[in-house]
């Protein structure tokens, strides 16, 4: 995929306290329009408020946050955000619970929306399903088709494959990618699993903490789709856990 627009996504010499503590100090990056950046690091680093951040959801920071040179001040509908728990309207079916947030639209344009939304993800055949009869898999999709329902520039993601099944994260992994490959999205992933990072990203993020800070950015340099067998994948993922044994307490967070 091209990769237009260098600065599209910007942050400036971003920080963030709570109280005393520092956690995140002078981050700055940029995203461009249409590229995958995965951000990772150790529990406590500050990736989850980096994201808060960058959605609008938190502004009480230091620095300045821009997207198409227009700076986030608050959330909006072309910033989508996806939690790790899918945050699903128990009472609601598939189809109200994608549809909950469209306000514009006649009532055939907004069924046209949630349709197209809930086929992006192959959930098709779930529409009338409530969330309780839903797999976790199931479920995530139905939270992804949600916020894509707006068909947003920007897509966070906060770890939302993080409590799923090897099999089921492989799967929406790779729905990740069609998706991204089809609407051309932004989009800004925290992990813990470096693999999935390598996998899905364009460059990597690395985070230090106390107080988080970037290590490292990593291009990616891999055709897709990705042979997670693959000899330079591999390496990439030596090289990127290396940054991860400096301390004994990093090196327990990943279990390595």
């Amino acid at each position: 995929m091209e990769l237009l627009g260098k600065n599209y996504l910007k942050v400036e010499a971003l920080s963030k306290r709570f109280g005393d503590v520092c956690i995140l100090s002078d981050i700055s990056f940029s995203v461009a329009k249409g590229e995958f950046v995965c951000i990772v690091g150790s529990s406590g680093c500050g990736k989850s408020t980096l994201l808060r951040s960058l959605s609008g959801l938190d502004t009480a920071y230091e620095g300045r946050i821009t997207v198409d040179d227009q700076e986030v001040k608050k959330p909006t509908k072309h910033i989508g955000y996806i939690f790790q728990e899918n945050r699903l309207f128990p009472w609601m079916t598939v189809e109200e619970n994608v549809g909950f947030s469209l306000d514009s639209g006649t009532r055939e344009e907004k069924r046209r929306k949630v349709s197209e939304a809930v086929a992006m993800v192959g959930l098709k055949e779930a529409v009338r399903q409530y969330p309780k009869t839903l797999s976790g898999g199931m479920a995530q999709r139905a939270n992804i088709a949600r916020t894509l329902v707006n068909k947003p520039e920007v897509l966070l993601l906060d770890e939302p494959f993080g409590a799923l099944d090897a099999f089921t994260k492989i799967n929406l992994q790779e729905k990740l990618c069609e998706i991204r490959s089809a609407e051309k999205t932004t989009m800004i992933m925290v992990t813990h699993d470096i693999e999935e990072a390598i996998y899905l990203a364009d460059r990597i993020i690395i985070l230090d903490k106390n107080p988080g800070v970037i290590k490292k950015i990593i291009k990616v340099d891999l055709p897709r789709p990705r042979d997670r067998n693959g000899n330079y994948f591999n390496d990439l993922r030596k090289e990127i856990y290396g940054y991860f044994f400096e301390t004994k307490e990093i090196v327990e967070d990943y279990n390595i």
